[in-house]
This record gives C-alpha cells, sequence and structure tokens, in this order.
C-alpha cells in the first residue's frame, strides 16, 4: 500500500509540474491589420495570431480569437503581415563584391582564410538573410567550406546562434576541368567535389548524404559565350550517363537534387532524369519547359543575379552590346512563367550581398506574374519545393511561427519586401522596426 500511496503522489506531482509548465508558457498575440493569406493569394484584414512557443496555435479574425489574459501583444495593425519567406537558392559561404569596405579587409579568401574564419562569415551572412526575412534558406554548394554548411545549421537548429532554417547540398558536384584554379603546379582548396564516371558519382552523393546533405547539388554545364548569332553556347559537363547515376542514387537514399544548368545538352540531360530543381534555365525552349511542367520540376530564375553589372558589362564586350544573359533570362522566364512551369523564389544570394535578395521579387513581376504569385513563389511554392509545406510558407495553425511584416502593401508595391520592418522565427522576435 505504501508503495501504490508513493507512486500516486509521484504521478500526481508529475502532471502538476507539467500543468504549472504549460500555465507558465508565454503566449504572443499579433494584432495584423493585414494579413497576406498564401495559399489564396490575398489579404485579410484584422487578423489576430496566436503563438505558443515555437508554434501557431490561432489564426482568424479579431472578434473571433480568443486572446488569453496576460498574452504579450505585437501590435502591427498598421502593416502587413506575412509568413516568413524562403529563399532556394543562396551560398552562404559567398561574399558579393558590396560587402568589402573602403579601407577594410577583403572577403574571405580560401587561399588566405582558414575555414573557421570563412565560416564565421557564412554564419553572419545566414543572419543578414534572416533580418531581412527569409526565415528559411536552401543553399547550394559551399563554395570551398566543405561540410561546414552542416555544422551552421546544426548549431542554428540546436540554439546556439540566432539564423534561418536551412537545408544544405554540401561541396556540390562537377566534372573535371570546372572549378579547377591556378597553374597545374599550385594546389589550392577546391570548391567543389570532382567525380568522372557513373560509378565516381555515386560514391560521391553517398559520402555527401552520409556526411549530411540534404540536397545533391550538380553542375551540368560550364560557362558559356554566345556565339555571333546570338546562340548561348554553355558546353555540357557531365555525361547523360553520369547525370542518371546522380539523380538516381540520391533518390534512392531519399534526397532530392538541384541542376545548375544553362540550357543546351547540359539541362536536358537533368530534365530527362528528373532532377527536382533546376537552376537559372537560361536557355529555355517550349519542349523542355513543357517537360518541366510535366514532372513537377521547379525553376529558380536568380534573374536579379544575372542583371548585375558582373555580367551586362562583360556580355557587352563581349557581344558589342547585341546579346546578354540578361535578356535571354528575361526571355526564358516569361516563356517558363507563360507555360505553368513551378517557379520557386531562388535568388543566387553570394555572388552578390547577402540581406538583400527580395530584389528578385520585382523580376518576377516584370516576367508576368502578379505581385501575389511572385509572394508564393517564396512562400507556398518554395516550401513544397523543400518538402516542408507542413512546417512553413503559411500562417496557419501548427506551423512554425515564422512571421514578417512590411510597413505599406507589397500586392500594391512589390519592392515593399524589399523593406522588411518585422522578423519573428518560430516565435523568436528577431527584430521590430515597427514599435
Amino acid at each position: 500500500m505504501k508503495i501504490l500511496a508513493f507512486r500516486f503522489v509521484a504521478c500526481a506531482l508529475v502532471c502538476f509540474a507539467a500543468t504549472a509548465v504549460r500555465a507558465q508558457t508565454q503566449v504572443t498575440v499579433i494584432r495584423a491589420g493585414r494579413l497576406f493569406d498564401s495559399k489564396s493569394g490575398k489579404v485579410v484584414e484584422n487578423q489576430v495570431i496566436l503563438v505558443e512557443e515555437d508554434k501557431i496555435t490561432a489564426v482568424g479574425p479579431a472578434d473571433r480569437v480568443q486572446v488569453p489574459p496576460g498574452a504579450q501583444v505585437i501590435d502591427l495593425s498598421g502593416s502587413t503581415v506575412l509568413p516568413g519567406l524562403i529563399d532556394g537558392h543562396t551560398h552562404v559561404f559567398g561574399y558579393g563584391l558590396d560587402d568589402i569596405k573602403p579601407g577594410g579587409p577583403p572577403f574571405a579568401s580560401p587561399i588566405n582564410d582558414t575555414r573557421e574564419y570563412r565560416t564565421l562569415l557564412a554564419l553572419a551572412n545566414a543572419q543578414k538573410d534572416l533580418r531581412a526575412g527569409f526565415t528559411t534558406l536552401r543553399d547550394l554548394m559551399s563554395h570551398g567550406g566543405g561540410y561546414a554548411d552542416v555544422d551552421i545549421k546544426k548549431a542554428i537548429n540546436r540554439g546556439f546562434f540566432q539564423g534561418p532554417r536551412m537545408q544544405v547540398s554540401t561541396m556540390g558536384l562537377v566534372a573535371t576541368g570546372e572549378g579547377m584554379l591556378g597553374s597545374p603546379e599550385v594546389s589550392l582548396p577546391r570548391n567543389y567535389q570532382t567525380v568522372d564516371s557513373p560509378w565516381a558519382a555515386r560514391q560521391a552523393v553517398r559520402e555527401q548524404i552520409h556526411y549530411g546533405a540534404d540536397w545533391i547539388k550538380f553542375h551540368s554545364t560550364a560557362d558559356y559565350e554566345f556565339e555571333s548569332d546570338g546562340e548561348l553556347r554553355s558546353d555540357p559537363t557531365f555525361t547523360k550517363e553520369e547525370v542518371d547515376a546522380i539523380v538516381d542514387e540520391a533518390h534512392r537514399h531519399k534526397k532530392k537534387t538541384a541542376c545548375h544548368a544553362f540550357g543546351g545538352e547540359g539541362l536536358r540531360n537533368c530534365v530527362n532524369a528528373g532532377v527536382d530543381t533546376v537552376e537559372h534555365a537560361i536557355e529555355l525552349d517550349d519542349a523542355t519547359a513543357d517537360q518541366m511542367k510535366s514532372k513537377g520540376i521547379y525553376l529558380e530564375l536568380t534573374a536579379y543575379h544575372y542583371s548585375l553589372s558582373d555580367y551586362t558589362a562583360r556580355d557587352a564586350k563581349a557581344t558589342g552590346a547585341k546579346y546578354s544573359l540578361a535578356a535571354l533570362r528575361e526571355k526564358s522566364g516569361r516563356l517558363a512563367i507563360s507555360r505553368g512551369v513551378k517557379i520557386s523564389f531562388g535568388s543566387g544570394a553570394g555572388p552578390f550581398p547577402h540581406g538583400v535578395q527580395a530584389r528578385e521579387f520585382a523580376y518576377l513581376v516584370k516576367y508576368g506574374m502578379s505581385t501575389a504569385q511572385a509572394i508564393q513563389t517564396a512562400t507556398t511554392v518554395a516550401a513544397e519545393m523543400m518538402g516542408w509545406q507542413d512546417r512553413i510558407g503559411s500562417i496557419e495553425k501548427g506551423k512554425f511561427a515564422d512571421i514578417i511584416a512590411v510597413a505599406g502593401s507589397p500586392l500594391s508595391d512589390i519592392t515593399e519586401l524589399e523593406r522588411v520592418k518585422f522578423v519573428m522565427k518560430g516565435g523568436q522576435i528577431i527584430r521590430n522596426d515597427l514599435k
């Protein structure tokens, strides 16, 4: 009897403690003057969002959602509230030229700086993206960082640092000849993992997955140039058999593949193999676009990236200002949108500074999307692309409290998303300039 009594008291104490913890859980209330419903693409007014710990527990009209006493209230009644944005193509180990301050040190170099130092700067880049409203990133290739992108993701997930949710692709795969720097007499850190032959490709895929890759990213085309008639020439790298092996091996292990391809044979090999996303596809024809649509392959345009002077100046010099990637990007971007290819937001941040990638939205609208559709590329569509549609991409009960706000209306002016004023990730306020 004494043992039973002891067990009863112990159980009662445990239940009491659990009840006390629940009672002490802070509830946060967000009053949203305008709320963008990313599933419908419409704005609803005068909404209330309840946040408990890191999840949304209720959302609805202010007169229907009961606000518990003692809740912390965040007044965004004069703002537009949206789900946290998702950038599906970043390089946190990349540093844009604008990151170099006059009189200050140059950006990190794999020749002069340690991987540890470069990893710290990569974390800082991810935090810039978070403060800009991108609460989730898919980072594609660590560019000399090895498997350190996995470590950054782990450190953020374990709460040691603020940062976005991340899926990473570690070193990425290229064929011999691409990404090789310097003289053959000099040994330099490699930006990528080089593989040749289908079996070597399978081995590399297994290795990267073992060390934490969420995605397998590979380059199916190399550099580019314009022919005299304006045709874009972008040489294929991997053979069809190698591409098939990469995609098949990744899919065997329930991982997805991202294919860098500008066009031509390299792009067709990726689409035929059934990759999950295509990065860039600057030279896209009707047949390939239709095949991507029928297979459900996502396309990330990275349009802002190719409008920068790094490319426009080079193209103008090489072609006498007749042809450019920027013009070809617009043509094929319009084609992809008009043919119904699934467009997921991907900026390519890294060659240009982190934290400014919302400039990509204006190009999506320029190419033919409505402002609502453009926002959906970085919310519902990108969430589906990452397989996280049950966690992020919309403001709904049960999803992570990843929430941003802007002062104006991005449906009227898409550039409002370049001026995010409020960021919450998992119920934690990252910034609030709307106080």
